[in-house]
């Protein structure tokens, strides 16, 4: 037969049921996938359309859009932000994390994987030789205690060993008390630290977890001369009648605060707190952190506490900040001196801090705190904003964020350049 006599091919949809070749156009499984693709590239979209926005809620805050300066990165930069903001992504973390936990059994959080990856949001981490192990973002301990799982990650993935944190600390030391200043380091403990009872006879990472706490703490308070909170947390433990951690959450609460306050009063004015009086007021809720990863709310009760420099008047400041934007805290001109820090001080303080700031605002005359990562992302005009009037410069970092290495403000440049800014600027 010519080429030009032969029938044009057929379609394999249009080939008989029974034909070997025979290929529906549409079968249903072709159709199920076509749905599903459907529905996960439109209701994101239908979502956003009617107002739904994404939110932070990976104790991270949301990627910002990349800048066209950044070269070839804009691009990797631009999938990560895309990915951040889509809407109702919450909502698929979630369902994921729940068929995983619920139906394959891995533990929480970790879709299949183990967990998320520990370490500081939005910081440039150095590549290691072996991908870092994924450790459960929950430890479950006893009596339905939680612990965060980054208190374990963060040391088993250390950035640095010990020895280059307790160099960094006190190069960032040196160059404060080189510009005149006072510098004082607070860290407070992680809860599986100060409250290790609750912790389950094994876990993942135990040994490596055991021997970098072991190690921060045998070595780095004596060589950095930091504020070791640890017997002051055990003996307001038992002053109060309970634990300074709570079940559900990764913190302390007031009495932790009060105690910091405490400890960094006596530091910088031996004595000073000899008329302080502290009595307890009402109670307030707040929500815990922990359960919000296993896509669970409940809320801790917390006591509230009065702060008297003086004695006689309650001076405490329950003021709400994460300290993203730098707060200020200043006490009136005519408000009485006595039991008071008359030094103006610049903290440079995580979450923890939250709970120290009601008592800071009572007993010191002028704070100025800011986040980390703030003073991070714009290091020079943060410092010349906020600590070149200081007399006292003071750092809190929790646990788990300076074990490690990876705060950022353990960064090389962020060093150098608060000690540029202060060098200039001396006291």
């Amino acid at each position: 037969m010519n080429p030009e006599q032969r029938l044009p091919p057929t379609p394999e949809a249009w080939l008989p049921n029974e034909h070997s070749l025979y290929r529906p156009r549409h079968s249903r499984r072709q159709r199920t996938a076509l749905t599903c693709a459907l529905v996960f590239f439109l209701v994101p979209t239908l979502a956003f359309v009617f107002g739904v926005r994404a939110t932070a809620f990976e104790n991270r805050a949301l990627r910002g859009f990349p800048s066209l300066s950044d070269g070839w990165n804009f691009f990797p930069d631009l999938s990560g932000w895309a990915t951040d903001h889509l809407a109702l992504r919450q909502a698929g973390v979630t369902a994921a994390d729940g068929i995983s936990t619920g139906v394959f059994g891995d533990p929480p959080g970790s879709n299949g994987s183990g967990s998320q990856s520990p370490g500081v949001a939005g910081l440039p981490q150095p590549a290691p030789v072996q991908p870092p192990i994924q450790y459960p973002i929950v430890i479950y301990g006893s009596d339905s205690w939680l612990y965060l799982g980054q208190d374990v990650g963060n040391k088993c993935n250390a950035v640095s060993d010990v020895s280059t944190v307790i160099a960094k600390i006190n190069r960032l030391r040196e160059a404060v008390l080189a510009s005149g200043r006072q510098f004082e380091l607070i860290v407070p403990p992680d809860k599986s630290t100060q409250d290790p009872e609750h912790l389950p006879p094994t876990f993942a990472g135990q040994q490596c977890f055991e021997a970098r706490s072991a190690e921060f703490w045998n070595r780095v308070p004596a060589a950095t001369g930091m504020i070791d909170l640890r017997a002051a947390l055990t003996q307001s433990a038992v002053d109060v009648g309970h634990p300074i951690y709570d079940t559900y959450d990764t913190h302390w609460a007031y009495e932790g605060g009060v105690t910091m306050t405490y400890a960094l009063a006596d530091r910088l004015n031996p004595g000073i707190t000899s008329t302080w009086v502290t009595k307890p007021r009402e109670t307030q809720t707040w929500p815990a952190d922990i359960v919000l990863l296993l896509n669970t709310t409940k809320y801790r009760t917390l006591r509230r506490y009065s702060l008297a420099p003086d004695g006689k008047s309650d001076r405490s400041q329950y003021v709400a900040s994460d300290f993203r934007v730098p707060l200020r805290l200043k006490q009136p001109a005519t408000a009485p001196a006595t039991g008071v820090v008359s030094e103006p001080v610049g903290l440079i303080a995580d979450s923890f801090t939250q709970f120290a700031t009601p008592f800071l605002g009572a007993g010191f005359k002028d704070l100025t705190i800011v986040h980390p990562e703030t003073m991070a992302q714009n290091t020079e005009q943060n410092a010349t904003n906020l600590l070149v009037d200081r007399d006292v410069i003071t750092v809190e970092l929790a646990e788990r964020n300076i074990a490690g290495g990876g705060s950022p403000l353990l960064q090389d440049s962020v060093i150098d350049a608060i000690s540029k800014v202060l060098e200039q600027n001396p006291r």
